[in-house]
């Protein structure tokens, strides 16, 4: 087994802190109490870290550093969905049901979204409610209307509901 290691780094919603082997990132989430990085950190680490500098500040929109998330099968397969919502766009665990071919698992699809490691990257704060609510998020409901906020404002439209 590869080597954990962490990188934690203020940003515009909090303290971040990224965990991640040699080749690529298991974990993005967020944190409360600011903590220091290690010393000698693989360069996939300061990569996320320079793309999610780079998403905060406006100047990014697709993201590129190598994931590697840990869950089940259909949990990768909704943050696979997850990962085809465009920026400053929504969809809602309904349309994301759909999109799997299974309309019944919209309970499973919202399990699977609270479920997902690495948050921002894999865009879990662009799942909305059918009616276009901000339903739950793991960060809590005010940084995902943040992040949906900054989308909107940075792609000059507001998010919409496909």
């Amino acid at each position: 087994m590869n080597d954990l290691y962490t990188l934690c780094f203020a940003s515009p919603v909090g303290n971040i802190e990224i965990k991640g082997t040699d080749q690529d990132i298991k974990s993005v989430s967020f944190m409360e109490e600011e903590r220091t990085s290690g010393n000698s950190l693989p360069d996939v680490l300061l990569q996320c870290k320079q793309e999610l500098e780079e998403y905060f500040a406006g100047t990014l929109k697709v993201f590129e550093v190598a994931l590697n998330p840990d869950g089940t099968d259909f949990q990768k397969t909704v943050w696979a969905e997850l990962l085809k919502i465009g920026f400053g766009n929504t969809l809602s665990y309904m349309a994301i049901a759909k999109k799997l071919n299974n309309p019944g698992a919209v309970r499973a699809v919202g399990l699977a979204n609270g479920k997902n490691p690495i948050g921002v990257i894999i865009p879990c704060h662009r799942v909305i409610g059918e009616d276009g609510s901000l339903t739950g998020y793991a960060g809590g409901l005010w940084r995902k209307k943040w992040l949906l906020e900054h989308e909107g404002n940075t792609s000059g439209k507001a998010p919409t509901l496909f």
